[in-house]
């Protein structure tokens, strides 16, 4: 992440777009996390950046009420891991007036802090919706040197996408020499959410063979947990799994076992809105 970003984002409180833009990507933090959850899977790691921007506040009996003193700061984290309900990891930015948060610390926060989010693959972005809308705000020199600065292709301004093309059968659109030098390149469209949706991840489809083969080898590491309390069920249902899901539940797993937050594998499916997930739990019984 560039040195400019290493101070916290100031924006106007009651900025109507950056609150809208904000919404987005709360409501498509599913997406980041989907990622997230396979990036931990991969043998060769496959994002250059992962982060998730909140919101801070300080407690009342911190606030001084000086004029220059922010109510609110919209700082970024990495290190990010989610149990859905809240959300950790490590701030990376220096607060400009905050006296209950600095730079390095390790925190833990709801999801409703959540205030944009983004990872980087090949080199391009995707989320960062609030991103865009500064990107948008800024003489297309100051965008330039925004986006030299960060050293990652941020696509067009208003484009904000999800998910790589190919995860959704489509092939990224490529811009020749020539249409670079000559400025012809063809605008790049937005990318339809709802197809987004409906498709699983790559990865999600590809490893139902080898898991179905690993579960009838070693049976045992169905119910085995993680150091939070998560079996592969409630990490796949968290992570909108629904082969994994589907092939934990026919080798036998409980629908109603609790993770280590006291939360159910449909209870964390539902925490992020994975419809088909949770459709596929309630069918085996799970609440």
């Amino acid at each position: 992440m560039s040195d400019q970003e290493s101070t916290a984002i100031l924006t106007p409180a009651n900025d109507p777009e950056m609150v809208e833009a904000a919404e987005k990507a709360r409501q498509t933090f599913k997406y980041f996390w989907r990622e997230m959850s396979w990036e931990r899977r991969r043998i060769i790691p496959g994002l250059e950046l992962a982060a998730v921007k909140a919101t801070f506040e300080d407690p009342p009996e911190l606030r001084t009420g000086d004029s220059d003193e922010l109510e609110k700061e919209h700082m970024w984290l990495m290190d990010v891991d989610f149990d859905g309900k809240h959300l950790t990891g490590t701030l990376i930015n220096s607060p400009h007036s905050l006296k209950s948060v600095k730079e390095g610390d390790e925190v833990k926060i709801p999801g409703k802090q959540i205030c944009d989010w983004m990872y980087v693959m090949f080199g391009k972005v995707y989320g960062g919706f609030t991103v865009d809308l500064m990107r948008s705000r800024l003489a297309p020199s100051e965008r330039r040197e925004h986006d030299n600065a960060w050293g990652f292709d941020f696509g067009e301004v208003g484009v904000v996408n999800l998910v790589p093309p190919d995860y959704i059968g489509e092939k990224p659109v490529k811009q020749g020499f020539f249409s670079k030098l000559f400025g012809g390149a063809a605008k790049q469209q937005p990318q339809d959410y709802a197809k987004v949706a409906a498709h699983e991840h790559p990865m999600s489809v590809n490893m139902r063979p080898s898991f179905e083969e690993a579960l009838a080898g070693n049976p045992e590491m169905l119910n085995e947990p993680d150091d939070r309390g998560f079996t592969f069920l409630h990490q796949l249902a968290l992570g909108g799994s629904l082969d994994g899901v589907d092939v934990c539940l026919n080798n036998g797993a409980d629908p109603n076992k609790p993770a280590g937050n006291g939360m159910t594998p449909y209870m964390l499916a539902k925490s992020l809105g994975w419809k088909k997930v949770m459709k596929r739990l309630e069918e085996a019984g799970g609440a």
